[in-house]
């Protein structure tokens, strides 16, 4: 499939606008991150998550959270979760060394609510261990961040990696702001889907920098302008397929994949999305802005063959 823009149809003309509005998203996310936080899950935070099906009973949220709140574990959290009778409980409290707590609290829980209830699925961590696999998580970020910048300062030139990597921010910025807007929770799977989509959004800014290369070297005497415009005509086709092909997959699994994978599809779909922008509406620009010319990479390219 071949996508045909009209021939007065240009990227260039539309870069200031979009980029007025990414940052304006960018400070939004900031702002809503630092006053509104992020809802960290237990992997982070600390405590136990316990997975509850109420065998032939029906019992509503608000029932379950007063049951909860009458053992005094703290914070409570519950929520809906798969079928009708299945809740999703986080609690502040976490006893790994209590062999009897969850056993308690499923006693009470039963004999409060006047059913069984069945722990499906329980999960405890510690203060300790929830500390250290929030640095993990931040440093895996930060890490990948640095080896794609890296990368592409060693296969191109300085202007191609600073676009990239801005590029990449911006994605990630976006991506973790609309997360805390809408109170998704954080947690490992959701820094599985970060570290996805800086990967994703990197190979698109490539494939689309690989043909401005190409096109400076070949053509000589047209402005960056001019020639970033054409390389993101001449590779749109590829990145849209590409991006409405990967979107068609997580939708699926979005709709039909669970609740335990809602919040890591919907990550992607979301950097997806914002990642296939910024590298045509946030990488690009920045090349514009730099004013990479012809000199410059036939320099590069001068250097690599003496070598």
């Amino acid at each position: 499939m071949i996508i045909r823009l009209p021939q007065d149809f240009l990227f260039t003309n539309h870069y200031r606008k979009l980029n007025f509005l990414s940052l304006i998203l960018i400070v939004l996310s900031i702002l809503i991150i630092l006053f509104k936080g992020l809802n960290l899950g237990v992997d982070f935070k600390g405590g136990t998550l316990i997975e509850i099906r109420m065998e032939n009973a029906n019992v509503n949220i608000g029932e379950i959270r007063q049951s909860f709140l009458k053992m005094n574990l703290g914070d409570v959290t519950v929520k809906k979760f798969g079928k009708k009778n299945d809740f999703l409980v986080k609690i502040e409290i976490s006893k790994t060394d209590d062999k009897n707590f969850i056993k308690t609290i499923n006693e009470k829980l039963s004999a409060d609510l006047g059913a069984k209830a069945n722990f499906r699925r329980v999960e405890n961590v510690g203060p300790k261990v929830s500390n250290e696999l929030l640095q993990a998580g931040l440093l895996a970020i930060s890490l990948s961040l640095a080896a794609m910048l890296i990368y592409i300062w060693i296969r191109f030139e300085w202007q191609f990696s600073l676009a990239a990597i801005t590029a990449l921010i911006h994605d990630v910025i976006i991506t973790v702001g609309i997360f805390s807007f809408l109170s998704y929770e954080v947690n490992l799977s959701i820094v599985a889907a970060v570290l996805t989509i800086v990967g994703y959004s990197m190979n698109d800014t490539v494939v689309i920098f690989d043909r401005i290369r190409e096109n400076l070297r070949k053509f000589s005497k047209i402005s960056i302008s001019e020639i970033s415009d054409t390389s993101t005509k001449e590779t749109l086709s590829r990145t849209l397929i590409t991006s409405v092909t990967t979107l068609l997959a997580l939708l699926s699994i979005y709709i039909f994949g669970g609740a335990i994978l809602k919040g890591f599809s919907f990550a992607m779909i979301i950097g997806v999305i914002v990642g296939t922008y910024s590298s045509i509406f946030v990488a690009t620009p920045i090349l514009n802005y730099t004013k990479v010319n012809q000199k410059t990479v036939l320099k590069d390219k001068d250097s690599v063959e003496n070598n």
